[in-house]
């Protein structure tokens, strides 16, 4: 890393820290709503607020990434990007008396370069906002609810991160798999959809019982077209529509339920879900004839399986409240307290680089003096790669004659503080370290190709602000 590049790093880091620990009493009771009131002069506000009141409201929210690696990946540097999403959300029931009835649509404008595609070549993306440069439509879907809100339908082009193998605790963290997991954003066609790519498709919401939620989706199977690249360069700014590629289903039962944990009444939720995917899949490991990928003799051509699946359960529980605060009907993890989750998948490994995945992480909320709306938490991810894609190094260090690294997991650790500076805008700096960036593979800068890619030590720091 270059002697500016630290000098940023460490200049930020400083910065950010006093903000953190300057106990401000005006900003001490701010509430996490928007950032209207010191934003924005009362006029539009006002304007804002009439048109949200007849039901149509627009949103915008930047978050910015400023984000070094100091070592390890493949090279070392510190960069900025961003993402600007404006929304748009309209209550037809208030605009045309269409009961039950909301339109959502949101956009993002994103711009930079991102770490862990250009620095550190690791699965789990290290921004949850790292993405090309671009603008682009994510949402755009109608919604219909029934029976006082117990049933809901949503169809049109959505992102499923927000509600499936998802949890409140994981949302503090900024890696991009505490968001949607890596062994789906690795596994599925385009990465499935969660940002910055969502994609057409039906989901149904019922509450079968007071604390019993059943969630089903069915979505097309990818995002972009067929061909080479990233799939992002050929999703035509979010504007495909595709709906003719094989489909993606999924779906989970949320159950929330309660314990008495030192004479507390605290609530917990538990989430099994699976899905299955109809497309056609490369074998990790075999060519159309049945030899290895790796074999100089075949046509490297890989083997098509059809079908693809995965299983897998989330559990979350508050473990203290302090004294006085009332029962949770449900976990949130965003009131005094601590609250933990975990995670858990599996998908078969002859057809997936990642066949199982845990994550897992705690979060504390209103621990530091005179500023109870702050959180701090850590996190660790483990994502193990397929049997068959180990065997496949193994066959490549055979046919090379090289003794090259053979790919085992990659795991992440990231610690955070989310400091709420005013209403709507967040400060948070953060440290992650990733062992062995994608499983362990061969650095690009090693000639001989022996020496896999180094353990990344990454610190960032990232702002929130939101209207």
């Amino acid at each position: 890393m270059s002697a500016i590049a630290l000098r940023f790093v460490l200049r930020r880091s400083v910065v950010i820290a006093a903000m953190l620990f300057a106990s401000t009493s005006a900003f001490a009771g701010a509430k996490d709503e928007s950032a209207a009131d010191w934003l924005f002069p009362k006029w539009f506000n006002d304007w804002h607020d009439g048109l949200a009141n007849k039901g149509l409201n627009f949103g915008a929210t930047y978050i910015a990434d400023n984000i070094g690696n100091v070592s390890g990946g493949v090279s070392r540097g510190a960069i900025h990007f961003g993402r600007l999403d404006l929304s748009v959300d309209a209550d037809l029931d208030k605009l045309v008396g269409w009961t039950g009835g909301r339109f959502y649509a949101n956009g993002y404008i994103i711009y930079g370069r991102g770490l862990s595609r250009n620095y550190i070549y690791n699965l789990a993306t290290i921004s949850e906002i790292e993405a090309l440069p671009d603008q682009r439509l994510y949402n755009a879907y109608f919604e219909q609810s029934f029976f006082n809100d117990r049933l809901n339908i949503r169809a049109g082009q959505q992102a499923a991160d927000v509600e499936f193998f998802d949890s409140q605790t994981d949302d503090l963290f900024i890696n991009g798999t505490f968001g949607w997991p890596a062994i789906k954003a690795t596994n599925l066609p385009a990465g499935g959809p969660a940002p910055p790519i969502a994609v057409p498709g039906i989901r149904v919401k019922a509450q079968v019982a007071d604390n019993v939620t059943v969630f089903g989706a069915v979505f097309n199977g990818s995002a972009a077209a067929p061909g080479e690249g990233d799939p992002q360069t050929r999703d035509n700014h979010g504007l495909a529509f595709r709906v003719n590629d094989p489909a993606w289903v999924i779906g989970q039962v949320h159950f929330d339920y309660h314990v008495d944990i030192g004479g507390s009444t605290l609530a917990g939720n538990f989430t099994p879900g699976g899905w299955y995917h109809f497309g056609d899949f490369d074998s990790q490991r075999f060519t159309v004839e049945g030899l290895s990928l790796a074999d100089p003799t075949g046509s490297g051509i890989p083997a098509k399986l059809n079908g693809n699946y995965g299983i897998y359960a989330v559990v979350e529980q508050a473990l203290w409240r302090p004294a006085g605060t009332e029962t949770e009907k449900t976990v949130s993890a965003s009131i005094p307290g601590i609250t933990a989750f975990g995670r858990i998948a599996y998908s078969p490994p002859d057809r997936n680089l990642i066949d199982l995945y845990l994550d897992g992480g705690v979060g504390f909320v209103g621990f530091t003096p005179g500023r109870p709306l702050d959180r701090f938490g850590i996190g660790m991810a483990y994502m193990r790669i397929s049997n068959t894609a180990r065997s496949l190094d193994l066959d490549t260090n055979f046919y090379t004659g090289v003794p090259g690294p053979v790919r085992s997991n990659e795991t992440l650790i990231e610690m955070i503080y989310e400091a709420h500076i005013k209403p709507g805008w967040l400060i948070a700096p953060y440290f992650q370290y990733v062992f062995r960036p994608s499983g362990g593979i061969a650095n690009p800068n090693d000639p001989i190709g022996v020496s896999r890619i180094g353990d990344a030590a990454v610190f960032g720091v990232t702002t929130t602000i939101r209207y």
